[in-house]
């Protein structure tokens, strides 16, 4: 027999435990649900699953959309018409209309329950006074069965934001629910109001911060939820129609992590009609455009790296780390996976695109968060939880924050509540031991110095603090003979790479890269005047002082002694001394 929905056994338990009148369902709430009937399985919205689910003999389920009718069973409509007229004490409509026919002299009846219902097309206070008008009913006896009201979109009948910023009808409507659910009349009685919102976030939080108001989740569909999906799909098609072969159901099912079911219905939709197989590429395609599409291509980048560390030049201890101590980290699903690592470095040294390696080393994406603050209000929390919910169901992945510095910085007293919460949420998040073993956040910085002590804790990214330096040494000649190989007509000898060493000291390896650009941009090869012409023809930025100060912050955080220069010398006394040349740069307006 096939389980219930999770967050419908959590709404019942609360309904029928009387925890609570008034309910929250937000989340993954406009996609497709799985609804068992005796032997067969069909997949219908979420206002449907309700509806047949909680519909019994004890309960009556009424749905209202903004703008929308009321909408009540047919097999109901009858006894809540009745129930509505006793409440205003109305006489029965049929015995009215009988006396008027035989010429008695009525008044004139109050309007009907559906008179009234139509009236409150397109104005959302009436139909919402019209939905307390009848739990009232209920309470006083004249409905047999308690009531269950699912009120659909309901961030825009009740929308976040100050009273003061609210329109006077938004004004109206949050004011009216929140006398309504305050009222110990409903709170004590047997109906319930189910506020049904995409994100949590975008409700009024006069009502959200209501103590008699609960909240429950809907998650993205997991793994097994999607296995049934793709089994009942192509159980479904019609007979002239089959599904390609390609990937078996179970390797689409754990690739297709992130996806709700109704994306997975548009996947398979244009596999069927196409006629050809879903490749592994289709799948994170879809995958990478929904999760833009839910969080928005300013926040998220979706990156599925090509390249490894065989491609990564240099860098020769600080690759081996990664492949001896630190991937292994990254595939495991223990106690000791990692839940997170700090990526320090100067400007120019190639952090990205090391770590993106890494990735591409695993065969996992990356999402790279780019600007999670929104300059809108408001926005910035709505924003959190959607990212929040495509993390948790989304499978292996890193999640790069660049800059992070300017993402979650230093938060103090004097800041803004929404950023003290983001970056409150954000370090609740990356602590999430459901998240362990599955996503592994790198936050990359120039400035490891301005992240927040908060996120530079063990458990956090502070459990591993790794720096990324400017080549020297060995690593140094691999990036020279890189920048200039494919430009010189002579081959790269050790005395070339001698006098190559000393006309590009202190390189970082972006300069390198910029080398090898403008080497190749030449068009024919070069001799070594030429490269050496070119090079002493380059005047690197004056930024020399700042990288260095930035350097330092990523020796003096480092965590790990063996990616620290020279570190079989290395003496505590070393980062003292560190600590005084960031000192004296700081002395000098450096930062």
């Amino acid at each position: 027999m096939s389980q219930i929905h999770e967050f419908l056994r959590e709404a019942g338990r609360i309904i029928n435990a009387g925890q609570s009148r008034s309910l929250i369902l937000y989340g993954n709430v406009h996609d497709l649900f799985a609804l068992h009937d005796s032997d067969r399985t069909t997949y219908v919205n979420l206002s449907t699953l309700l509806q047949r689910q909680w519909s019994t003999s004890s309960h009556i389920v009424i749905t209202y959309e903004p703008n929308g009718l009321i909408r009540i069973p047919d097999e109901h409509k009858e006894a809540l018409a009745e129930a509505w007229d006793k409440l205003r004490g109305v006489e029965d409509r049929r015995d009215a209309a009988i006396k008027e026919m035989l010429g008695h002299k009525m008044d004139k009846p109050a309007p009907d329950l559906d008179s009234r219902i139509r009236e409150a097309i397109g104005d959302t206070l009436k139909a919402m006074e019209i939905l307390r008008q009848l739990t009232i009913a209920s309470r006083d006896g004249h409905i047999s069965a308690h009531l269950i009201l699912l009120i659909e979109n309901a961030d825009y009948i009740l929308p976040e934001g100050t009273i003061a910023s609210l329109s006077e009808k938004d004004r109206l409507r949050v004011g009216h629910v929140q006398e309504w659910f305050s009222d110990p009349a409903f709170s004590d009685g047997g109906d319930s109001v189910i506020l049904i919102a995409e994100a949590y976030s975008q409700l009024n939080h006069r009502i959200t911060h209501l103590p008699q108001t609960l909240s429950v989740e809907i998650g993205a569909p997991e793994r097994d939820e999607r296995l049934a999906y793709i089994a009942w799909f192509k159980q479904s098609l019609p007979s002239d129609k089959q599904m390609p072969a390609g990937l078996t159901a179970d390797e689409l099912a754990s690739l297709t992590a992130g996806l709700s079911l109704f994306a997975l219905r548009q996947l398979l939709k244009g596999a069927v009609y196409r006629e050809e197989p879903i490749s592994h590429a289709d799948v994170i395609s879809k995958v990478e455009d929904y999760i833009v599409d839910q969080i928005g291509g300013d926040v998220v980048e979706f990156k599925k790296p090509e390249h490894s560390l065989a491609d990564v030049v240099g860098a020769s201890r600080l690759r081996a780390f990664l492949q001896e101590h630190f991937i292994p980290r990254l595939r495991s699903e223990g106690a000791d996976a990692l839940a997170g690592a700090a990526v320090a470095g100067p400007i120019g040294s190639g952090k990205s695109f090391i770590f993106e390696a890494v990735a591409g080393e695993l065969g996992i994406v990356v999402l790279t968060i780019k600007n999670v603050r929104s300059q809108w209000f408001g926005q910035t929390d709505v924003l959190f939880e959607k990212l929040r919910r495509v993390l948790k169901s989304i499978g292996r992945a890193l999640i790069f924050i660049d800059e992070a510095d300017t993402q979650f910085g230093r938060v103090g007293a004097n800041d803004h509540p929404t950023e003290r919460r983001l970056t409150g949420k954000m370090q609740e998040l990356m602590s999430d031991p459901k998240m362990k073993g599955k996503i592994t956040w790198l936050l990359i910085t120039a400035r490891i110095h301005l992240l927040s002590p908060d996120l530079r804790r063990p458990g956090r990214a502070g459990s591993l603090i790794i720096p990324v330096l400017d080549p020297v040494g060995d690593d140094q000649r691999a990036f020279a003979t890189w920048a200039v190989e494919k430009a010189l007509q002579e081959p790269v000898t050790e005395e070339l790479l001698d006098k190559l060493g000393g006309l590009t000291k202190g390189y970082s390896a972006a300069m390198y890269a910029g080398l090898r650009g403008e080497l190749l941009s030449r068009g024919e090869k070069l001799t070594y005047e030429d490269v050496v012409a070119i090079i002493e023809d380059s005047i690197p930025p004056a930024i020399e002082q700042t990288r260095r100060y930035q350097t330092l912050q990523a020796l003096v955080n480092c965590t790990r002694k063996s990616l620290l220069p020279d570190p079989d010398n290395y003496h505590p006394d070393q980062r003292l001394g560190w600590m005084a040349e960031i000192k004296a740069l700081e002395e000098l307006g450096v930062s």
